[in-house]
């Protein structure tokens, strides 16, 4: 699927004090449109990959399915950008809830979510899982050095769905959410039991990156990069362990620190 993924361009590059024509390796953008029950749902702009997994882990986060047995029939038309699919049963969600903010409570706690979406299906971690401080190093290098897109362009996301000790799964897009989605439709597909599982992740745990990961159902997050403190007050309150900057030998825990084990 690298050829989806990317193309070839000529560039004017300067270096050194001068300007020089190169050829550069630019990753593709692509809008998949989604119709649900011959409605239109969503737009995404994403990699034009895993077309089928993206769209299931999105319709499941967003509470529009529960399992792929909810799913009458899924086709993609990628020569003009639509994805159709047909609900055994009729939609429920209310498609106004996407832009309303919402506020609740959950056992004493203050939770605070985006969308009224977000408080139906984000889930609080039941996970026993353990990693130690190698595991963790080790997966994110694994993950890093195995997507050829992102060591061309520089310009994706990258996400894993691991065990402790390998990868199964690695997805790649421009969206963040989109690769997110794409490993939660995979688990799907594949019938891949989440509870006992990791995501490692590229970018930055913002509150939608650390609310994908709990709808999904994952007690781990792993990333490179910062979270934001919206996401730390999140991950204590659904009980996940969000871990950052995790560069060379080293990385911060900032939520839930003893599943993180010597």
């Amino acid at each position: 699927m690298l050829e989806n993924m990317s193309d070839k361009y000529t560039i004017t590059k300067y270096q050194d004090g001068q300007f020089l024509d190169v050829e550069d390796v630019i990753v593709n953008e692509f809008p998949l449109t989604i119709y649900v029950n011959d409605m239109e749902f969503a737009t995404m702009v994403c990699t034009p990959t895993h077309f089928e997994e993206m769209v299931v882990g999105f319709l499941a986060s967003e509470g529009v399915i529960r399992s792929y047995n909810d799913v009458h029939s899924l086709s993609i038309d990628e020569s003009r950008g639509y994805a159709y699919v047909m609900l055994k049963v009729n939609m429920t969600t209310n498609q106004e809830y996407y832009s309303k903010r919402f506020i609740g409570s959950c056992c004493g706690k203050s939770r605070q979510f985006y969308f009224h979406n977000d408080a139906r299906t984000a889930k609080t971690s039941m996970s026993k899982t353990t990693i130690t401080a190698t595991q963790s190093i080790e997966l994110m290098n694994q993950m890093q050095n195995s997507s050829q897109v992102f060591l061309e362009t520089g310009g994706v996301h990258n996400a894993a769905l691991c065990s402790p000790e390998e990868m199964i799964a690695v997805r790649t897009d421009i969206g963040r959410h989109n690769a997110l989605d794409k490993l939660y439709g995979y688990s799907i597909l594949n019938r891949v039991p989440v509870r006992n599982k990791i995501i490692v992740f590229s970018g930055r745990i913002s509150s939608e990156v650390l609310l994908k990961a709990a709808k999904i159902g994952v007690g781990i997050v792993l990333s490179k990069s910062a979270p934001t403190d919206l996401a730390i007050k999140l991950a204590k309150d659904l009980n996940i362990t969000a871990v950052g900057f995790i560069r060379g030998n080293s990385f911060n825990v900032y939520s839930c620190p003893e599943r993180i084990i010597d």
